[in-house]
């Protein structure tokens, strides 16, 4: 298997991988599928709490923890010696600068690659994760110069134990050391175990704590900014020409035994994903390098979510580093994660899954962990949820799978009409959907700062009752399809179509955010209103969805998506910085989010009937790729120019909307059609 099967969007030169601030900013991210990752920067440094080589799982099915810190590698030739990786001090020390060794930096698929240039030396190194296993390897292999010189490798190992949104002070950690051949095991006492084996070397134990690493992003985020990392031991390996040499961590004992096929069957993980979409999405063959990332991409939030009487369960990681599954996020990504890429099988186990979760009419925001309860407090999830069959059952015909759901799907609307948590019931004066309690934030826009709600938007949410009008649109459908009654759903949805006249604007300029708030109406300029043009279901005539493209266009339209508040607002923040009370504050108050840009785009091309002009729109995310995380997109974006992406830098619904914007497009321009169900 050659590198050029795989997209190679992503490389660096020295001009970015010799520069700390540009080789800093860029971080590569992989996941294994089971809710474990690794992370880091071009440069090699730590820069966040979250980087590492193995943050994995160990009270399942989140309760991650960092476990292998880094792999700090110097190249050994005679009498000399020279570092292989940087690392940062507190107090900006830089020490050593091994970055200024780098030649190059690229993505082969999803595993980062390193060239290290010396002289006529030329040294490779490589990190990734086995599919569906706990296991890092890093390895590294000559490919140039001294071919007459035995040249070895001494790997320092640095390791913790701890929950990754935390820091570890100097002697927190004291795990046992258990060496057996070429392998070194790493007991901590709460059971956990780490397995390090060298391959093509000797490991040996040499424990020291390794102090005060800043954290450059966590100082810029107002939070704890120095961690403590115990070195347990050393490899020293022997680097031949052409075979990799390194080293495997894993929670399991005795994996990664031959790292060249361990390689080759993760790049075959990746080909095999790309390979699977291009045959069942027709809209992918000939699609651009960029798009094939992003099916990559895709691939790192979809993860297996065993439920009792469903081991088959999976679901979606909102984002990394820091999110776990949430309901909203799973249900808008899933279509872009799953159909726009062929993955028909993941989208039913997934839609299974939140299926057995379903309670009260409502979907959980966030996915509960183990012993913990659902929170339900998102007046919008159950809604997407139902636009998530609709899209699945468009491009599956699984009208058995329909039959069997119906029951849980038709709750959903019962109970918003019937009324459930948090006075989300639908107005008998009206029909319109009315949700809201003072504290509780239910609706995407949810900051909230200790009591502070940034955005209650308690009231009728102009996108809530868009996915309101849409749900009971596709309940209908669904109804026909399997030869129920559909006029309980048609009777609602004409109600609400009636009184959706209630959001528009006397002047013309696009829709009010919140109507019947306990202050009146809220008619500041939000993105909310791009959802009653870009679903399927549209309760707008042709010329107030003109309306609101344009005024979304004008308004709120960036490179990457669209702002959360006009810049002519009051309370507009153009930057995401500051800690924790600042930077939610400005989260929904002018900060750009890119999962909107696949609705906008979507939006323009129902106006507009022009295609490539909508698909244009997705393009500059092709240079996003090349910034942050690499190969995927930001959760976020400053409101203000430059545009300089924030919040996470790997977010699942950021991907997935471009990804079903794309698709959808793609189809249109090819001549097909994107119906309903």
């Amino acid at each position: 298997m050659t590198e050029s099967e795989l997209p190679c969007e992503v490389h660096f030169g020295r001009e970015v991988c010799g520069d700390l601030q540009q080789a800093e900013r860029r971080e590569w991210w992989l996941s294994n599928g089971r809710g474990a990752y690794a992370a880091g920067t071009v440069a090699g440094s730590l820069t966040r709490r979250y980087h590492g080589l193995l943050v994995a799982p160990v009270q399942p099915p989140l309760g991650r923890w960092l476990l292998f810190a880094k792999a700090d590698a110097t190249l050994l030739d005679g009498d000399d010696a020279w570092p292989l990786y940087t690392n940062r001090w507190a107090g900006g020390v830089v020490e050593p600068a091994g970055h200024l060794h780098l030649e190059s930096f690229h993505l082969d698929g999803r595993i980062p690659v390193w060239r290290y240039a010396i002289g006529d030396l030329m040294v490779e190194q490589r990190i990734w994760l086995t599919p569906g296993e706990h296991t890092v390897h890093v390895a590294w292999r000559r490919i140039a110069g001294a071919a007459r010189r035995s040249l070895r490798l001494r790997v320092d190992l640095l390791v913790n134990a701890r929950d990754h949104h935390q820091v570890t002070a100097c002697g927190q950690i004291d795990p046992r050391l258990e060496q057996h051949g070429d392998g070194l095991h790493v007991v901590h006492p709460q059971g956990v175990m780490l397995h390090i084996r060298a391959r093509r070397g000797e490991l040996y134990a040499d424990p020291c704590w390794v102090e005060n690493f800043d954290l450059t992003v966590e100082r810029a985020r107002g939070l704890e900014e120095w961690d403590n990392h115990l070195r347990v031991g050393r490899a020293e390996l022997d680097l031949g020409p052409g075979e990799h040499a390194g080293v495997v961590a894993s929670l399991a004992e005795g994996a990664g035994h031959y790292l060249e096929e361990d390689l080759r069957r993760c790049q075959r993980h990746d080909l095999g994903l790309l390979t699977r979409a291009r045959v069942v999405v027709p809209e992918l063959q000939g699609a651009p390098k960029w798009v094939e990332q992003l099916v990559l991409a895709a691939d790192s939030f979809v993860v297996t979510r065993p439920l009792p009487g469903f081991p088959d369960g999976e679901s979606v990681i909102a984002g990394y580093p820091w999110f776990g599954d949430w309901g909203r996020d799973t249900m808008v990504a899933l279509p872009g994660l799953t159909l726009a890429t062929g993955r028909y099988e993941s989208a039913y186990r997934i839609l299974e899954t939140f299926a057995r979760l379903v309670n009260g009419g409502m979907l959980p925001n966030v996915f509960p962990g183990s012993g913990e309860t659902a929170q339900y407090n998102s007046v919008d999830a159950a809604l997407w949820y139902l636009e998530a069959w609709r899209a699945y059952l468009e491009v599956a015909d699984d009208s058995e799978t329909l039959q069997e759901a119906y029951p849980s799907l038709a709750s959903i609307v019962r109970a918003y009409v019937e009324g459930t948590r948090y006075q989300i019931h639908v107005d008998s004066g009206d029909g319109l959907l009315r949700a809201g309690e003072a504290g509780v934030q239910l609706t995407w826009m949810d900051a909230k700062v200790d009591d502070w709600v940034v955005t209650p938007r308690i009231g009728k949410p102009v996108e809530v009752n868009a996915l309101w009008y849409n749900a009971l649109r596709v309940m209908a459908g669904f109804s026909r399809r399997l030869g129920r009654p559909a006029a309980p759903y048609e009777r609602l949805a004409e109600r609400v179509l009636r009184s959706f006249h209630r959001f528009v604007r006397p002047d013309g300029s696009g829709l009010l955010d919140v109507i019947d708030g306990p202050g009146g109406d809220d008619d500041a300029v939000r993105p909310n209103q791009i959802l009653a043009v870009s679903l399927p279901h549209s309760p707008l005539t042709s010329t107030e969805q003109r309306q609101v493209v344009e005024a979304c266009g004008r308004e709120l339209l960036i490179s990457y998506g669209l702002r959360s508040l006009a810049p002519s607002h009051p309370d507009y923040r153009g930057g995401y910085l500051g800690g924790l009370r600042v930077r939610d504050g400005s989260y929904h108050q002018g900060t750009a989010w890119a999962w909107l840009l696949g609705h906008y785009a979507l939006a323009e091309y129902r106006v507009s009937g022009d295609a490539d002009l909508a698909q244009s729109r997705l393009a500059p995310i092709a240079d996003h790729l090349l910034d942050a995380g690499l190969g995927t997109v930001s959760e976020i974006f400053d409101g203000s120019p430059p545009h300089l992406p924030r919040g996470a830098p790997s977010q699942a619904w950021s991907v997935g909307c471009i990804l079903e914007a794309w698709w959808r497009l793609e189809r249109a321009r090819r001549g097909g059609a994107s119906g309903t169900a």
